[in-house]
């Protein structure tokens, strides 16, 4: 299913959409992504867009380099997602004709000055690639791999150039790839003329174009690639150095092939993986943690819970109820408000917010109204859900908070509207200047970081305050047992039961349910990679969900039956320790799979890692601590207390 960019702005348009679709029970388009249809000699117009490298991950503008330029450059229109990830879509000099094939056409004719041959030298020996979009298809160069069984492999994206040593010589060259033989698969109506995209691949060389006479621009007639004489680039065998003061003529081929591809599938073959049995040995591995967990769940509930309760229910003499051990003795203590209580509820808040924004996401996702065609769509949609979600955040807060019998739900609020986005809007504001610093695209302009500040306070601070004043007003959630006016003293813990080894042993296993499908995903945010497998992304989701509730709910049981009623806190920070193995793991995979060697590229990395496990953190930390408030109100409801 295609995605139009539109579409990202208000992800509740799609929902409506599809609702009309079900009913209607017919296949359909959604607005602004109808297939175009191109007669034969309609021009086709190749855009750019940025150039990026896997070892500084710093994109740059198309047009920063001396490369062929149009008489004048537009810029397409951009949502707030493909801003965000420095995209920048502009037009080029690459005009095709539908189904006319054209061979060895020259783009212009580049003198590199000092300036134009250091940079070029630089963007090459970072492995910079060039990408271009035909038809909103992104340009992929298609790799054979030696085990002819396994389908082609396609690669975003062309590299500007190659380096290497001329034979017998220790110096390096560089070589700029000039000549592009461009190939245009199409699919044909059979009833009419008409035909539609399905296709863009290239395969790129260095050609050092030699001409006879004088200089005529796109006239002019070389002797290295002729139409007339049917003489077409096939090797780099005679590449075209990169040196300063030297001319490089830039052209191109087109070919266009028939294709049995329907529009509808055209990005299958660009999201081919092999690996998805590594996915289903991921979700495998996901199942066989939840199902030892439920075992654990399922034996404290049904066994240990049911013989505790059936036991303290059934004590008649006051010497027996003097001899009571485990989690009964703490009835008394165990809904005592924790230290840092306002804390708790801004983080419970804040995390309430961040799981709305990630199912409803993944829900569109998995509908596939944000799958990478639409580029930019899912960024664009996750900010704006973040900012409705606001509402939820502060109810949660809100209700937590006077169930504390706190009164200043204003400053709750605040806080709540606050804590979480400043910081996150602080790291990233540092990250900005220094990507500003490198004149990277990749910098967020001021309008931008205007849109996301009016975003926060305009939309999101009002609903915060809208749901906190919604949940304050509810009356305060009835304790299931009353509190004892003086704090029972808790015995000394055995080893095991120490808060930070507890703690630091409860995040393991929520980590170990995601971390095979975290793999893949920092593999397409870093190395440049589509991921689309949001079906796969939703079940470990799920999973996340019942591993931070059950193994959380395990340590509860223990902690309270050796007669620790501080669990406020402790749940929380049980599942949500989980960050510190998600950035433990970026670290790992940041030296065993990256080649980043500059400086700001490594603070880009860790800083935005950083952000992610924060947001990690406090999602698997909400998790956790309602599973724990439902756990232990459930089996203190479930006895008789004198």
């Amino acid at each position: 299913m295609e995605i139009s960019r539109s579409m990202a702005v208000a992800p509740w348009i799609a929902a409506v959409l599809l609702l009309a679709a079900v009913a209607g029970g017919l296949g359909f388009y959604l607005p602004g992504v109808t297939p175009s249809d191109f007669q034969k000699k309609d021009p086709l117009l190749v855009k750019v867009n940025k150039l990026t490298s896997t070892k500084t991950q710093l994109p740059y503008s198309y047009y920063s380099l001396p490369h062929c330029r149009p008489d004048s450059i537009v810029d397409s229109a951009e949502n707030l997602g493909e801003v965000l990830r420095g995209d920048r879509i502009e037009n080029s000099p690459y005009v095709f004709e539908m189904r006319e094939p054209q061979m060895c056409q020259i783009v212009c004719k580049v003198t590199l000055s000092d300036k134009d041959a250091k940079g070029l030298k630089e963007k090459i020996e970072d492995e910079y690639r060039v990408n271009m979009i035909l038809d909103n298809l992104p340009l992929v160069v298609p790799i054979k791999r030696l085990d002819q069984d396994t389908p082609t492999f396609y690669q975003h994206g062309f590299y500007i150039g190659a380096k290497g040593q001329a034979p017998g010589k220790k110096d390096v060259k560089y070589y700029i790839h000039n000549h592009l033989s461009f190939l245009v698969r199409y699919h044909k109506d059979m009833q009419m003329d008409l035909a539609r995209i399905v296709g863009f691949e290239v395969k790129p060389f260095s050609v050092k174009h030699e001409y006879e006479g004088q200089w005529s621009g796109n006239k002019t007639r070389l002797s290295t690639c002729d139409p007339h004489a049917r003489r077409s680039v096939v090797n780099s065998d005679a590449p075209q150095e990169v040196e300063a003061n030297k001319d490089i003529i830039f052209t191109y081929d087109v070919e266009f092939q028939v294709s049995e591809v329907k529009w509808a599938s055209r990005w299958d073959t660009y999201l081919l993986m092999a690996d998805d049995q590594i996915h289903w040995f991921s979700i495998v591995n996901s199942l066989m943690i939840v199902l030892f967990l439920s075992g654990m769940v399922a034996m404290i509930m049904l066994r240990t819970l049911y013989r505790d309760i059936s036991k303290y229910n059934q004590l008649e003499t006051q010497e027996e109820a003097q001899e009571e051990t485990g989690w009964k003795l703490v009835h008394g203590d165990v809904f005592r408000p924790p230290a840092n209580s306002d804390l708790l509820c801004v983080y419970v808040g804040t995390g309430v917010q961040f799981f709305g924004m990630l199912l409803v996401t993944m829900i569109f996702a998995v509908l596939g109204f944000l799958s990478p065609s639409n580029r930019g769509g899912l960024m664009t949609a996750m900010l704006l859900l973040w900012v409705f979600m606001g509402l939820f955040a502060g109810y949660s807060s809100a209700r937590l908070y006077k169930m504390f019998k706190g009164t200043e739900w204003k400053k709750i609020t605040l806080r709540t509207a606050f804590t979480f986005p400043g910081i996150v809007f602080a790291i990233f504001f540092v990250l900005n200047a220094l990507i500003w610093g490198e004149k990277s695209s990749g910098a967020v302009p001021f309008t931008t970081m205007f849109a996301l500040v009016l975003l926060w306070f305009g939309i999101s601070v009002p609903l915060v305050f809208v749901g906190s004043y919604l949940g304050f007003k509810k009356p305060a959630a009835e304790d299931p047992v009353k509190t004892n006016k003086i704090p029972r003293q808790i015995p000394e813990q055995a080893w095991y039961m120490n808060p930070i080894f507890s703690i630091l042993i409860g995040g393991i296993l929520p980590f170990g349910a995601v971390f095979i499908e975290l793999f893949f995903i920092l593999t397409s945010i870093w190395l440049h990679q589509f991921y689309y497998i949001f079906g796969f992304l939703f079940l470990v989701f799920l999973i996340l969900i019942v591993t931070c509730a059950e193994i959380t709910i395990v340590l509860c049981y223990f902690q309270l039956c050796s007669e620790d009623y501080l669990w406020w806190w402790r749940s929380y920070l049980t599942s949500g320790s989980s960050a510190l193995y998600l950035f433990l793991y970026a670290t790992f995979y940041f030296f065993t799979k990256l080649d980043i060697t500059k400086p700001v590229s490594g603070i880009l990395y860790f800083g935005y890692m950083l952000i992610a496990s924060y947001a990690f953190f406090v999602l698997t930390g909400t998790i956790g601590f309602y599973a724990c408030f439902w756990f232990t109100r459930l089996i203190y409801s479930s006895v008789k207390i004198d």
